[in-house]
């Protein structure tokens, strides 16, 4: 008996999930989500030998022929494997329907009319049968039948007795007692085990909705990267070839007529190539930007407007406010990837003849500011700065400053940056 109602369980010795082949970590999953309704069963399963034992022992008691007792013994007992066979599977596969449930109430009320044919005390049977009953039917069909299952110790009394009237009136109390209780405690069986089985669908949709979270957090995660490095690329790389080529081009139209002036240009392009192939290699490694390293952010900015100066020949005015200090590295880089990109742009579009940079620093803020007196623009309707002011925003966003353009055609341009520190 103690085999039969005992709830499986995996063992301390079995290997972990991860170690298991995917067809065999699948299955333990689905008995993971299982387990609530099985621990359940183990109550029921509990409950059901105690009924058997209970009862077996009644009948030992009894006063039947010895004949009559040991066949009623027999007969409760083959419930026993008709339960654990055939019905504790349809149970807790949730079957409550088909002919499968059928045959099964079925078999269960004939071993248990026959056991109590022969000893009238295998009715008390009643309390484990009628919860079956209504665990393996639906619940009106199974209402239905336990009445019926309960009337048959009536029947037989009534059948067998001198005084039938008598006899059906001193059980009836307890027989409309056994089948209240019988119907209470089948009900609340049936509905925890559908409380436990939507808990185990409940876990199944979490799980798979956290990890269609997690698809979508790394496709964003992805996105994101994916812009950084745009980003990264156009403020290093394409900058830095575009002041290459077009260092290379001022030297190519002096070469003949200026050699030494073609030289000069030839210089910066080396130098270029020398500052971009290192701001590069810091990319690829993910290092602080080349400008950056051994120098604060106010030099590193005054650097490139030199470089600036260097390059076109522009006049280039640097100047800082407040006593400068240590920023965040996060901070710094953006500050100095948004002067680059602005400096791009006035080399690019602006045909400006004087380039002013402004760095503020204050204990609530930095600020850079970069104006120039240009052709300017119109910021709604200009797209060719569309993606340096776009990636620009974008970046001063992340560690939550604000970036203003002030333009207008034939008004030059100021790119305002400012950057709370907290």
């Amino acid at each position: 008996m103690v085999g039969l109602v005992s709830v499986p369980s995996r063992s301390a010795s079995d290997q972990p999930l991860t170690d298991h082949p995917p067809a065999d970590r699948a299955a333990a999953e689905a008995t993971d989500r299982l387990d609530p309704v099985v621990r359940w069963y183990g109550l029921w399963d509990a409950y059901f030998g105690l009924s058997y034992l209970v009862t077996a022992g009644l009948l030992l008691t009894s006063q039947s022929p010895p004949g009559r007792l040991a066949g009623a013994v027999a007969v409760l007992t083959l419930i026993v494997p008709w339960y654990a066979g055939f019905g504790r599977p349809l149970m807790l596969g949730g079957v409550k329907s088909g002919r499968r449930s059928r045959w099964f109430a079925l078999g269960l009320i004939a071993l248990f009319g026959l056991a109590t044919a022969l000893d009238l005390n295998s009715a008390f049977a009643l309390f484990a049968i009628c919860p079956m009953l209504l665990m393996c039917l639906p619940s009106a069909f199974g209402i239905v039948v336990v009445l019926l299952a309960n009337l048959v110790p009536l029947a037989l009394v009534w059948a067998t007795s001198g005084d039938p009237g008598s006899a059906v009136l001193g059980i009836l109390p307890t027989t409309l007692l056994g089948i209240a209780l019988a119907v209470l405690l089948g009900l609340w069986i049936t509905r925890v085990v559908e409380q436990s089985r939507d808990r185990a669908r409940l876990i199944e949709e979490l799980e798979l909705n956290r990890e269609k979270v997690a698809r979508l957090s790394r496709q964003a995660g992805i996105a994101a990267e994916r812009e950084r490095l745009a980003r990264e690329i156009h403020d290093t790389l394409a900058q830095g070839l575009t002041s290459i080529i077009a260092l290379i081009q001022a030297a190519d139209s002096e070469l003949e007529d200026s050699p030494e002036v073609a030289r000069k240009h030839l210089a910066l392009a080396a130098r270029s190539a020398t500052d971009n192939l290192a701001e590069t290699r810091g990319f690829v490694a993910a290092l602080t930007p080349v400008a950056l390293r051994g120098n604060s952010l106010g030099e590193a900015v005054r650097r490139q407007g030199e470089s600036l100066a260097a390059e076109t020949g522009l006049a280039v005015d640097y100047r800082a406010d407040g006593t400068e200090f240590p920023l965040p590295t996060a901070v710094s880089v953006v500050l100095l990837r948004t002067a680059q990109e602005a400096l791009a742009n006035v080399r690019k579009h602006a045909r400006a003849q004087h380039v002013t940079l402004h760095a503020e620093f204050t204990d609530a803020a930095v600020r850079l500011l970069v104006e120039d007196d240009g052709c300017g623009f119109d910021p709604e309707q200009d797209e060719d700065h569309g993606y340096g002011l776009r990636g620009m925003r974008a970046r001063v966003a992340e560690i939550g400053g604000t970036v203003e353009v002030s333009s207008s055609p034939g008004r030059g341009t100021a790119v305002d940056v400012r950057v709370p520190l907290g």
